[in-house]
C-alpha cells in the first residue's frame, strides 16, 4: 500500500486518467472505424450508379498514388458475359442476388458488394474484399487515437509536476522542522502556507510552545538545583580539608581520599550542569568577537601538566589567527571540554593533535586523539546529556560534549561532528565548523 500522499494522489489521478483515456480511445476507434466503413459504402454506391449508367465491366483504373486496397471491382451479372469479360473480376456471381448492399462469401473470399439493375434488366455488381475494407478502416481509426496515445504520457508528466508543486509547501514545512535544532523552538511561519495546511501548522506551533515551556522549566530546575547544591558541597570540601589535619589511621586516610574524590566529582558535575544551563538558556545572537587562537593556546597550556602526567603528547598540528562570533568564555569552555575528553580517552604514550585554521570561509577546529574511538552504536547518542558511552574512562560526567554542542549551535551555521579514524581503534576525530568573523 502506498503511504506517500504524493504517491497516492499521483496514482489515483493516473488510474482515473488512463481509464478514461482507454474508454475514450475505444469509443473513438469504433466511431472512426464505422465512419470509414460508411464512407466506403458511399463510394461503392457512387461507383455502382456510374457502372449502371455506362455499362462498365472491369477494374477502375488506378493511376497515380491510389492504393490497391482502395480499388473497386465491377462485375456484370448474367449468363451472357464470359470470363474474358471479367478482368480482375469477382468471378461468376449468382444471378439471383438481390439489389442493394450485401456481404457474401464467394470463392473463399468475403466481399462487400452492391448490386444494381438497369432499365434494360441487365445487372451489375460492384464490390471490394471485406479484408481490404477493414484494413483501410482500421488504419483510419488508429490514426484518430494516435494523438490520444501521445497526449497521455505528456499529461502524466504534467500531473506529476502539478502534484509536486502543490505539495511543495508541505515538503518545505517538513524540511524546516528537520532543520530545527533541539534548542531552537521558534514557531513556524504561516506566510505563504496553503489554507488547508494552516490548522496543521498552528497545531505544530502550539506543540512547540508547550515543549519550549517544558524545556525552560527543566533548565530552571537544573540550574536552581545545581546552584543550591554548591553551598553544601563547598562545606563538604572544607570539612574534608579539616579532616586531613587530624591524626587518622591509614584506613581512615584511604577512606578520606575516596570521600574527597567523590566530592570533587560532584563539584565538577555541578559546574558542568550550571554551564549547560547557562548555554541552554542564553541564545542571544549578539555576541562579541573572540580570538579563538589566543583562547586555544591558553587552554592547551593549562592542560599540558595533565597531559605530561599521563605521558600524552599534546600539541598543535596547525594553528592560524582566527576570530569567531562567540565570547571568549564560551570558546574556553568549548576547547577545554573537547581537549579534556580527548586526554581522558587517550592511553599513556598516545598523542592529541589540535588544529585551528580557515577553510572555505569557515573556521575549522579539529581535535584528533589516538584512543580507542567510539563504537558506531554510540555515535548517534554521544551528544546526549549524561551519556558516557560503553568505553567511558575517568571521572567524566557525560556533559562535556553536550555543552560543546550547545556552544557550537549558538553560532548560526556552526556544526560539530565526531568520527572514528579509518583504522579501527586508531582514535577519534572531532571537527567543529564555525562561521568566521
Amino acid at each position: 500500500m502506498i503511504s506517500s500522499l504524493r504517491g497516492r494522489l499521483f496514482t489515483g489521478l493516473t488510474i482515473f486518467i488512463v481509464g478514461m483515456a482507454l474508454a475514450a480511445g475505444y469509443l473513438a476507434y469504433r466511431w472512426a472505424f464505422d465512419e470509414a466503413i460508411e464512407l466506403q459504402d458511399a463510394i461503392l454506391l457512387q461507383v455502382g450508379s456510374l457502372a449502371a449508367r455506362n455499362h462498365l465491366s472491369t477494374t477502375l483504373p488506378s493511376e497515380g498514388n491510389i492504393d490497391g486496397e482502395a480499388q473497386v471491382l465491377i462485375e456484370e451479372i448474367g449468363p451472357d458475359h464470359s470470363a474474358a469479360d471479367r478482368v480482375n473480376s469477382i468471378s461468376r456471381l449468382p444471378s439471383d442476388l438481390p439489389d442493394g448492399f450485401q456481404t457474401i462469401t464467394h470463392s473463399g473470399t468475403q466481399w462487400r458488394i452492391l448490386v444494381r439493375t438497369r432499365s434494360d434488366r441487365s445487372r451489375v455488381a460492384v464490390g471490394q474484399p471485406t479484408a481490404n475494407r477493414d484494413e483501410v478502416a482500421q488504419d483510419s481509426a488508429l490514426r484518430t487515437i494516435v494523438p490520444l496515445g501521445v497526449l497521455i504520457p505528456c499529461l502524466m508528466v504534467l500531473i506529476a509536476i502539478v502534484v509536486d508543486r502543490t505539495l511543495r509547501p508541505l515538503s518545505r514545512l517538513a524540511e524546516r522542522l528537520d532543520a530545527k535544532q533541539s534548542d531552537h523552538l521558534e514557531k513556524l511561519p504561516t506566510e505563504g502556507i496553503p489554507t488547508e495546511l494552516l490548522p496543521f501548522v498552528s497545531s505544530i506551533n502550539r506543540l512547540l510552545e508547550r515543549i519550549r515551556t517544558m524545556f525552560d522549566a527543566q533548565r530552571r530546575f537544573v540550574a536552581d538545583a545545581a546552584h543550591e547544591l554548591r553551598t553544601p558541597i563547598t562545606a563538604l570540601v572544607v570539612q574534608a580539608e579539616n579532616l586531613e589535619q587530624a591524626d587518622l589511621s591509614q584506613d581512615g586516610r584511604n577512606r578520606l581520599n575516596s570521600l574527597k574524590t567523590g566530592i570533587r566529582r560532584i563539584g565538577h558535575l555541578l559546574e558542568q550542569l550550571l554551564t549547560l544551563a547557562r548555554y541552554d538558556s542564553n541564545l542571544s545572537r549578539d555576541k562579541p568577537d573572540g580570538e579563538f587562537d589566543r583562547v586555544l593556546k591558553e587552554v592547551v597550556a593549562n592542560l599540558l601538566p595533565a597531559a605530561r602526567r599521563k605521558s600524552v603528547d599534546l600539541g598543535f598540528a596547525r594553528i592560524e589567527p582566527v576570530s569567531v562570533r562567540l565570547e571568549p568564555v564560551a570558546l574556553t569552555v568549548l576547547a577545554r571540554n573537547l581537549l579534556d575528553n580527548a586526554l581522558r580517552h587517550t592511553p599513556a604514550g598516545g598523542q592529541v593533535d589540535v588544529s585551528l585554521f580557515v577553510e572555505n570561509e569557515l573556521v575549522v577546529f579539529a581535535v584528533e586523539d589516538t584512543g580507542s574511538g567510539i563504537p558506531d552504536a554510540d555515535l548517534d547518542r554521544i551528544f546526549e546529556p549524561f551519556f558516557r558511552g560503553s568505553r567511558s574512562r575517568g571521572e567524566g560526567s557525560g556533559l562535556g560534549l553536550s555543552i560543546a554542542r550547545r556552544i557550537v549551535e549558538r553560532c548560526h551555521g556552526g556544526s560539530i561532528r565526531l568520527e572514528n579514524k579509518p583504522t579501527p581503534g586508531s582514535g577519534l576525530r572531532v571537527i567543529v565548523h564555525l562561521p568566521g568573523d
